[in-house]
């Protein structure tokens, strides 16, 4: 809940001590092994009921939009495993890369993708043999997105409490573009490596927050995001100790050592691999037309949507990347940590600043959950009637928007 000095501006409430102190048990390695099972059990329980509202949320979206397509006689099975982006991780993790398709205009090759998500369910496979890739896929995306939801409750109860953090993640399962983290796409899994990892540094637990960083590059392009935190603050926590201090500590120099390690090592792997191993990824990018160029490209599809009808999904696009913009302006305005305003900053700079499929830049901020705080904050302020009114809408949008995608979209997603 919110703190009782709160007026007009929400501020980050300090910890029970008795929170504080199960925080401090579970990161000791030398709390005995039944105290820290009944933490663990006690932050489980106080999640459950966010963790229920986020599975019912995207149940019944999947529901609808499974009922609808066997309306129209499609498979919600191949839909949700096999389209799209989701075909090309399938085929990386059946037979590896090596996979160019070229068109007018566009080369498009498979290094493109980064490995992770690929290489979980090809590892899978081993474990599970005689499952479809495409199964597997939706296992570990579904897997993750429950992940990603705990993670981004810890860092909402931390914050502000568990009414915030409740309503912070049932806002992440409603948003109009939620009906992604039910498919064989990469976000569930990199908002599950970056919600922990950004808990990590919250709570200064350097080790943790450099592996789950580095993992978080290696599932998506802009995975980078988390890492670009990561070294921000351990940058920050240094200077503190040189200054206070005085003395080293080896925690935050690892982290921000270890954070960019994944992103990096993909990149160079793929210049490599390319025969231009400080330009190649970035040369494999521009064959999808795809490259930052500080939203010049994104203006010109901004200016062919005011100038001539477009297909809903790019207005939506637009208007939902316009709202973005807003939130990042109120998340501001809450001065929120450090860590969490570089995280979204970096997400909404890329998202922004890249060319090329501009229908799909939604999609690439899903991962940016902090975004949602300022109106998680709203809607604890506001009075019931009005908060389950805008909550009963946001579903609405979610549930049959997501439906739309799927089914009726004439665009990739």
């Amino acid at each position: 809940m919110l703190c009782a000095k709160h007026t007009n501006r929400a501020r980050r409430c300090p910890l029970p001590a008795d929170t504080t102190a199960a925080v401090e048990d579970l990161a000791d390695a030398k709390a005995p092994e039944p105290a820290r099972t009944a933490l663990l059990r006690a932050a489980l329980l106080r999640a459950a009921p966010a963790l229920g509202l986020f599975v019912a949320a995207r149940l019944t979206g999947l529901s609808l939009m499974a009922g609808w397509a066997w309306h129209i006689g499609r498979r919600p099975r191949a839909i949700l495993g096999r389209a799209w982006d989701s075909d090309w991780y399938m085929l990386i993790a059946e037979h590896g890369y090596g996979r160019v398709l070229t068109w007018p205009g566009a080369v498009q090759n498979d290094l493109a993708f980064f490995p992770l998500y690929p290489g979980l369910v090809r590892a899978l496979s081993y474990v599970v043999p005689g499952v479809t890739s495409g199964t597997l896929g939706l296992l570990i995306s579904w897997s993750a997105a429950l992940v990603a939801a705990g993670g981004i409750y810890a860092i909402g109860e931390r914050l502000y409490g568990r009414r915030v953090a409740t309503v912070l993640v049932l806002l992440w399962a409603l948003l109009p573009h939620s009906i992604v983290l039910t498919m064989a796409y990469t976000e569930p899994l990199l908002t599950a490596f970056a919600a922990w990892s950004l808990y990590a540094v919250l709570t200064r637990r350097w080790v943790w927050a450099g592996v789950l960083a580095a993992l978080a590059g290696l599932s998506r392009p802009n995975g980078i995001a988390v890492a670009a935190a990561v070294v921000c603050v351990a940058a920050v926590e240094l200077v503190r100790l040189a200054r206070r201090e005085r003395r080293t500590e080896w925690r935050p120099w690892f982290a921000a050592a270890l954070a960019p390690l994944g992103w990096c090592g993909y990149v160079l792997f793929v210049g490599v691999r390319t025969g231009d191993p400080l330009g190649g990824y970035f040369a494999v990018q521009r064959g999808w037309t795809s490259q930052f160029d500080f939203g010049a490209g994104a203006l010109r599809v901004v200016r062919d949507i005011v100038l001539r009808p477009a297909v809903f999904s790019v207005t939506m696009a637009l208007l939902i990347v316009l709202a973005s913009v807003v939130l990042g302006a109120l998340l501001v305005l809450e001065r929120p940590p450090a860590a969490l305003l570089v995280y979204t900053g970096v997400l909404l700079l890329i998202t922004l600043g890249g060319s090329g499929f501009f229908e799909s830049k939604p999609r690439f901020l899903l991962p940016a959950f902090p975004l949602l705080l300022p109106i998680a904050l709203g809607l604890t302020r506001a009075r019931p009637g009005a908060a389950v009114a805008v909550v009963t809408a946001l579903a609405g949008l979610s549930f049959g928007y997501g439906t739309y995608l799927l089914t009726l979209s004439p665009i990739a997603l």
